[in-house]
């Protein structure tokens, strides 16, 4: 088994078998989040050329308005891009049939049922009033078009040479376009319908058994034992959807994560987590799977239209703020397990939930060391996705609200429904910014994980067993999902590249509105919730208390959450404001 070597001895596990490939949770992970996207390939891909025609016609119309200037986004450039955006893959018919089949429960305000049932008398009645609220944001929409297209107009007679008056053009259409996104979030409101949403739910959780059990089988478990178990944990999941659909919920950021984890821990804490459900709590496998969707969605040549900067805000700040923080936590704090303080560090840095789960994996922490992590993650995200916005609202200047605000909620604010919704608080720049910047961000998730797992078989390991391991160790232990989630962003960046070279907006039409929306997004959150009921479920307080003595992960968490604050918002400003100006000014 091993040789010796010095005064240690090298671990030889032996050779590569193909079996690997049906046996392993990691392999089954990559191959169910593929067969997943390549049904989306297969689903939207034949609709191409509808697509590419539309994105024609669109150009036709608008592009001469689009680009009258490079001094600012015109008018016309909205329309343009706001029109291709309309170009979706996913709103052929099969795209909107698997939205109703992975529709999550309803929102709803006092009536629970609300979520699941709505009848056509009050579908009308809800109908009417939300075509209300749109009449009016619609109307506060044109006066700010018409005031911009004025602005616009008088800085087009002047040549566009007068910075005075480009300056008040970018403002007044800046104005308009954050009512446009009020306008247009009250429109997707009047998108009313009777429904009857049980039996959807139902055959969604059989799919989803057989899905997954299928894995569980070749991995030599028993799958009539899984399904079983997996009604049970379906159905917490079904539950925490419902909790998080609740209005006063969704206002304050209270999202499904937390409700799937405090299910989870109430059941497993009080009753206790039925036997016959454990065979169906697997957080890995469900998460695994979710990662690989996200990787297509890491696109290349997304990341790159917001440049340099935004690319140094997330790839240099998020390993500084690792590495600083763990140094912290070993030498100040002196955090007794290297795997607790390596999952907060990548919880805290990287993109909460996700990438603590991959480091998790990546060091072999414990379960409860992991649920320690993802609380905190959870609490904290809570907690800045309503404070940052006010904070940047009442004491960020005008001019550096958007772009300033975003990448440093983008880069901070660890969950990616999160970010969005404190980006769209201040403005649709302001949300692109942030979005894109996590988005960059979570490419780091692979990364991580592969450091993380090397420093813990070469290093860590080594110390507390006194062996050393060879190659061949360190690719067994290796999270190989990480290949998938590296992998299929490669694959469909290339393709997105392929087809914005036919026409511009392809790639978006197809993958973004295609294949990612319209079949990754609509498993993977549910796939993410699975895996938070399963921490949940398996988690107990007891297990919990030791990791509490002295409050040492509290205090890491907030002295890494402080020093990622303060770097990334001095980072963005750098970066945006003083070694790339130009592009700021573009966006």
């Amino acid at each position: 088994m091993g040789e010796q070597s010095g005064s240690k001895v090298v671990v030889d596990v032996g050779k590569w078998e193909w079996s690997e490939l049906i046996k392993k949770e990691d392999w089954w992970a990559v191959w169910l989040g593929f067969f997943i996207l390549l049904m989306g390939v297969l689903i939207y891909f034949p609709h191409a050329d509808e697509m590419k025609t539309e994105l024609v016609d669109i150009e036709g119309k608008y592009l001469a308005d689009a680009q009258k200037t490079d001094k600012f986004k015109t008018i016309g450039w909205y329309q343009l891009n706001d029109a291709k955006q309309g170009v979706k893959a996913k709103n052929i018919g099969a795209g909107k049939w698997l939205a109703t089949f992975s529709k999550k429960p309803y929102g709803w305000k006092t009536n629970p049922l609300d979520a699941f049932f709505m009848t056509q008398e009050a579908a009308d009645a809800k109908k009417a009033s939300a075509v209300t609220k749109y009449e009016s944001a619609k109307a506060a929409e044109e006066t700010a078009l018409t005031a911009a297209q004025a602005a616009e107009a008088t800085a087009e007679a002047a040549g566009f040479n007068d910075t005075a008056l480009n300056e008040a053009a970018k403002t007044s259409i800046a104005d308009w376009r954050n009512a446009w996104l009020k306008a247009s979030k009250a429109k997707a409101k009047t998108k009313v319908s009777p429904y009857n949403q049980v039996g959807w739910l139902i055959f969604l959780g059989v799919c989803f058994a057989v899905f997954f059990g299928v894995g569980m089988a070749a991995m030599g478990k028993s799958f009539k034992e899984f399904v079983i178990g997996f009604s049970f944990v379906y159905l917490v999941a079904v539950l925490a959807y419902l909790a998080s659909s609740q209005a006063t919920m969704k206002t304050y950021g209270v999202g499904y994560a937390f409700w799937a984890i405090f299910g989870g821990m109430l059941i497993s804490n009080t009753v206790g987590t039925p036997k016959w459900a454990m065979p169906a709590v697997q957080t890995e496998y469900y998460i695994k799977t979710g990662l690989v969707l996200l990787g297509a969605s890491i696109l290349f040549e997304k990341i790159i239209t917001i440049g340099t900067a935004g690319i140094f805000v997330a790839w240099v700040v998020t390993p500084t703020v690792w590495l600083v923080t763990y140094w912290f936590g070993q030498k100040i704090v002196k955090m007794p397990s290297k795997r607790l303080n390596a999952t907060i560090c990548s919880d805290m840095s990287v993109c909460g939930v996700s990438a603590a789960i991959a480091t998790a994996a990546a060091c072999k922490a414990k379960k409860e060391e992991l649920t320690l992590a993802v609380g905190l993650s959870l609490v904290f995200t809570s907690i800045m996705m309503i404070v940052m916005p006010a904070i940047i609202k009442s004491t960020f200047p005008v001019d550096k609200q958007l772009i300033l605000g975003g990448a440093w909620m983008g880069g901070t604010i660890d969950a990616t429904g999160a970010v969005a919704a404190a980006g769209a608080f201040l403005g649709e720049k302001a949300l692109y910014v942030a979005a894109t910047i996590k988005m960059i961000q979570n490419v780091l998730i692979g990364v991580i994980a592969f450091c993380v797992a090397l420093y813990f078989t070469t290093r860590v390991e080594v110390e507390e067993t006194g062996r050393k391991v060879g190659p061949m160790e360190i690719w067994f232990r290796f999270p190989k999902f990480v290949l998938g989630f590296i992998g299929a962003s490669i694959i469909f960046s290339l393709i997105y590249t392929s087809l914005n070279s036919q026409v511009a907006g392809l790639g978006p039409a197809m993958i973004d509105q295609g294949v990612v929306k319209g079949m990754g997004d609509f498993f993977r959150g549910w796939f993410f919730a699975l895996s938070f009921v399963s921490i949940g479920l398996a988690t107990n307080f007891r297990e919990l208390k030791e990791h509490f003595v002295g409050g040492k992960p509290l205090i890491l968490y907030a002295f890494g959450q402080s020093f990622n604050l303060c770097l990334t918002l001095i980072v963005a400003y750098i970066m945006f404001y003083l070694v790339f100006p130009e592009l700021t000014a573009t966006i």
